[in-house]
């Protein structure tokens, strides 16, 4: 956004519209990792674990555009930042709910970019 917001409208717990110039211009959400999960699954009620929350944020790094690009190209490094976090994750023992839906994510781009 390129001008200052001009309020935080709470609509929920956790939950903010974002307006500039009288217009609502998006949403936030408080602690997004707080609600990873599969389909349509409620939430764990338990907080996310720190390594969980770590591997959240690296996970949305590598949803950007141009980084997902540059695994679509199969570029060696792109993918090699992939399959990291995807090891993490299926290693990863506590907090299994949320590691399994951003294993989710990961998973299914090691399959299908991850291979020669």
């Amino acid at each position: 956004m390129d001008e200052p917001l001009v309020a935080r409208v709470g609509i929920a717990p956790d939950v903010a519209l974002l307006v500039q110039d009288s217009a609502v211009v998006g949403w936030s959400l408080t602690d997004p990792v707080r609600y990873v999960t599969t389909g349509f699954a409620a939430p764990d009620p338990a907080p996310p674990a720190p390594s969980t929350r770590v591997l959240f944020t690296t996970c949305m790094d590598l949803v950007t555009t141009p980084w997902l690009d540059a695994v679509r190209r199969r570029d060696p490094a792109a993918v090699s930042d992939l399959r990291q976090p995807d090891r993490r994750l299926r290693d990863q023992r506590e907090d299994r709910h949320r590691a399994d839906a951003l294993l989710a994510l990961t998973g299914g781009l090691v399959e299908d970019y991850g291979s020669r």
